[in-house]
C-alpha cells in the first residue's frame, strides 16, 4: 500500500475510533481528568493569547479553563467530539468556531492564529510532524504554540512498559504512550519558551514560539 494511502486509512480508523469512543469519553477519564490533566489545562490555558486554536479538541473540555478574551477556534478529526465540544459552548454560553478536521491539514491559511493549543492530542494523532508542522504555519509569526501531553518516561522501567503497550494500542486504537512530541518540534522553526516534564516524566508540558 502507497504511503498516502496508508495515511488516509490509519486517519479514518482513528477517527472511526474516537467516533465510537466520544459519547462516555468524560465519564471515563473523570479521574484522569481531576489528577493529572486539570492542572495542565490551567497551564495551557493561562498562557493563550488572542486568537487561538484548539487542536483535537475533544468535547472541549479545556473551554472553562480560557480567559473570556481569547477568540477560540477548535478542530478535531471526530465529528461526534465536535458534536460534544459545540454543546459544552453552548451549556456554557461560549461563542466557539468548532470544525472537524485532521491535525495533519487544518483548514485555515498560513499565519492566521496567535496561539494554537494542542491538549493531550498528539499520543493520538497518526503523524505528530505533520500535525505540529501544521500548528507552525498558522501561527503568526511569534505565535505561541501551547502543548501537554503524555510522554515516554524519563523512568526507564517505565519507559519498557509504554513501549510494551504501545504494542497493543497503537494499533488498535492509534493511542501513542512512547512519544516525545518535543523531540520532533526542536526540528522546526521555533523557540522553546518553557518545558517542564511531571509524573516521573509522563506528562510534559510545552511552550514554544514561532520565529519572527
Amino acid at each position: 500500500m502507497p504511503d498516502d494511502e496508508r495515511a488516509s486509512s490509519a486517519a479514518k480508523a482513528n477517527t472511526e475510533y474516537w467516533d465510537r469512543q466520544a459519547p462516555t469519553y468524560d465519564t471515563r477519564t473523570t479521574f484522569l481528568e481531576r489528577r493529572y490533566f486539570a492542572g495542565c489545562r490551567r497551564w495551557v490555558c493561562e498562557r493563550a493569547r488572542g486568537r487561538t486554536l484548539e487542536v483535537a479538541v475533544g468535547t472541549g473540555a479545556t473551554f472553562p479553563y480560557y480567559s473570556r478574551d481569547v477568540e477560540l477556534t477548535g478542530v478535531d478529526a471526530s465529528g461526534v467530539m465536535v458534536g460534544l465540544a459545540r454543546r459544552r459552548a453552548e451549556q456554557r454560553g461560549l461563542r466557539v468556531d468548532l470544525r472537524q478536521a485532521e491535525a495533519a491539514a487544518l483548514p485555515f491559511p498560513a499565519g492566521n492564529f496567535d496561539t494554537v493549543v494542542i491538549m493531550f492530542g498528539l499520543c493520538c494523532v497518526p503523524e505528530v510532524r505533520a500535525a505540529l508542522h501544521e500548528a507552525v504555519r498558522v501561527l503568526r509569526p511569534e505565535g505561541n504554540l501551547l502543548l501537554a501531553d503524555h510522554v515516554v518516561s524519563t523512568s526507564w522501567p517505565l519507559r519498557i512498559l509504554q513501549h510494551a503497550v504501545d504494542l497493543v494500542t497503537v494499533p488498535r486504537q492509534g493511542e501513542h504512550y512512547a512519544r516525545r512530541p518535543l523531540t520532533v518540534l526542536r526540528t522546526l522553526d521555533v523557540d522553546i519558551v518553557e518545558s517542564e516534564r511531571l509524573t516521573r516524566g509522563i506528562i510534559e508540558r510545552v511552550h514554544a514560539r514561532t520565529s519572527r
